[in-house]
C-alpha cells in the first residue's frame, strides 16, 4: 500500500482553502462506503474505536494495539485518507512516540494528540482536567520526533474550550504551534452523551449536506448506553475510581 501518496493528498487538503467534512468510519466496510460516496477524508475516533472493537463507552479502556489494528483494517480497505484521534497518546511522551510508530505503520494520514488527563484518575469525580502546558508540549515534540514519513500530519488537540476558557485555549494552541505541530485541533465545549451510529444512509445524507440534527434513523442515547453497557461501566467507575 502506498501510504505516502494518500498522506500527500491529505496535506494538500489541509493546505487548501476549502472546508472539508470527514466521514466518520470505524471498519473496512464503512471506510469503503465513505470513499464510494466521495469523501476525501475519513475520521476514526477513540470513542468509535471503543464501541466498534469492544462494545464499550469512551473511557480509554481500548489499548493502543487494538486501536492501531483497527486503523490498519480501515486503511487497507481502500484509498481513503484517514485522520485518527489518538487520545492522549496512551500515556506519557514516551508512549506518544510508540503511538506514532504504530499508527504510522498502520497507514494513517494524520493523528491528533490531546492534552486531557486520561484515563480518568482515581478520585477525580468524573470531571475532566487538562495536563500542564509543558507536558502537552513535550508530547507534541515527542510525536514529531517519532514519525519517519514527514508527510504524516501531527495535530495538537486541546480540550481547553470545554474544560477551561478561551485564554487558556489560545495559550495552549500557540504553545503547540511553537512546538511544530502541523495543525491545531480545538475540541468544542459541548459534551456528547452518545456517538451517532454510522450507516450508509447517514454518511450519504452528510455528504449531501443534510445537517446532523436532521439525520434519520440515528440510535438514541438510551440505546447507545444499552449496547455499550454504559451503566455497568458507570458502576465500575464508582466502585474502583472513586466518585460518581
Amino acid at each position: 500500500m502506498n501510504w505516502t501518496e494518500r498522506r500527500e493528498r491529505f496535506r494538500a487538503i489541509l493546505a487548501g482553502d476549502r472546508c472539508v467534512h470527514p466521514g466518520s468510519v470505524y471498519d473496512a466496510i464503512s471506510a469503503r462506503i465513505a470513499e464510494d460516496l466521495g469523501f476525501e477524508v475519513g475520521m476514526f475516533s477513540g470513542s468509535i474505536g471503543s464501541m466498534s472493537v469492544l462494545g464499550a463507552p469512551d473511557l480509554v479502556v481500548l489499548t493502543l494495539t487494538e486501536f492501531a489494528a483497527q486503523a490498519y483494517r480501515i486503511c487497507r480497505a481502500g484509498n481513503l485518507a484517514l485522520l485518527v484521534d489518538a487520545d492522549h497518546g496512551y500515556g506519557n511522551a514516551l508512549n506518544v512516540r510508540r503511538t506514532v510508530e504504530e499508527l504510522e505503520t498502520a497507514g494513517i494520514c494524520a493523528m491528533s494528540i490531546e492534552d486531557t488527563v486520561l484515563p480518568r484518575p482515581y478520585g477525580s469525580g468524573g470531571k475532566p482536567s487538562l495536563s500542564s502546558v509543558e507536558e502537552g508540549v513535550g508530547k507534541m515534540k515527542a510525536a514529531l520526533s517519532a514519525r519517519q514519513d514527514k508527510n504524516l500530519v501531527i495535530a495538537g488537540r486541546t480540550s481547553a474550550l470545554a474544560i477551561a476558557n478561551l485564554d487558556e485555549t489560545l495559550k495552549r494552541a500557540k504553545a503547540y504551534e511553537a512546538a511544530g505541530v502541523d495543525a491545531v485541533f480545538l475540541a468544542g465545549g459541548v459534551t456528547v452523551e452518545a456517538v451517532e451510529a454510522v450507516v450508509y444512509d447517514t454518511l450519504k445524507a452528510l455528504r449531501d449536506g443534510v445537517p446532523p440534527r436532521d439525520l434519520k434513523n440515528i440510535a438514541s442515547p438510551e440505546l447507545m448506553r444499552q449496547v455499550t453497557r454504559a451503566d455497568d461501566y458507570q458502576q465500575w467507575t464508582k466502585d474502583f475510581l472513586g466518585g460518581g
